[in-house]
């Protein structure tokens, strides 16, 4: 009996050395670079509220350090946190420079209005708007993301925004992420928190 308890001590002991010398594997699934995983966390409304070019580009300026987690009014307070659990960083408040938290709207154009002048086209950063020249143009709902860059250009003043319908395929209903133990630099990426 003692040695077969002195041979398992001797097999764990070894075992354990093993270990030492060798790191464990960081994950069994390749982990997808920062700015990849920045940039599934933000909107994607595109709509230049932070200052950037669009959600790629701020995401290239969180991932080098260069922004901060606070300049996504569509992201809100639930896209804040998300970053900062991914970036381990604390939850500080919506930089209202950059606008105000709002529920997601759509934008609708009042088609009968609508003079197809083209000028709603050329500024959407999403494709979301069909028409042409001197045609009325409509919204594609499903592409829209309320980024609100349809109407300052509109010279009749024909597009309008409504509430967002609650689709579970909108990105910002999206359900929040945490960071796993390792956080940015260690083996864990970010993943969906359920409830």
């Amino acid at each position: 009996m003692v040695s077969i308890v002195l041979a398992c001590a001797m097999l764990a002991a070894a075992a354990w050395l093993l270990r030492a010398g060798f790191p464990a594997p960081a994950s069994s699934a390749p982990q997808a670079p920062l700015v990849e995983r920045i940039d599934e966390l933000l909107p994607q409304t595109q709509c230049g509220q932070c200052g950037f070019g669009g959600c790629r580009p701020y995401a290239q300026a969180l991932a080098e350090g260069q922004a901060r987690i606070n300049r996504c009014p569509p992201g809100g307070t639930r896209g804040i946190e998300r970053l900062a659990a991914l970036l381990e960083q604390p939850v500080i408040a919506l930089d209202p420079e950059c606008g105000v938290e709002k529920p997601l709207h759509l934008a609708f154009i009042r088609e009968d209005e609508c003079i197809g002048c083209t000028k709603c086209i050329q500024a959407c950063p999403v494709d979301a708007i069909v028409g042409a020249a001197k045609l009325m143009h409509t919204v594609v709902e499903d592409l829209c993301t309320g980024c609100e860059l349809c109407i300052p250009p509109c010279p009749v003043d024909c597009i309008e925004l409504h509430p967002a319908p609650a689709l579970p395929s909108r990105h910002l209903l999206a359900p929040p992420v945490v960071a796993n133990a390792g956080g940015v630099n260690g083996a864990a990426s970010a993943r969906p928190a359920h409830p």
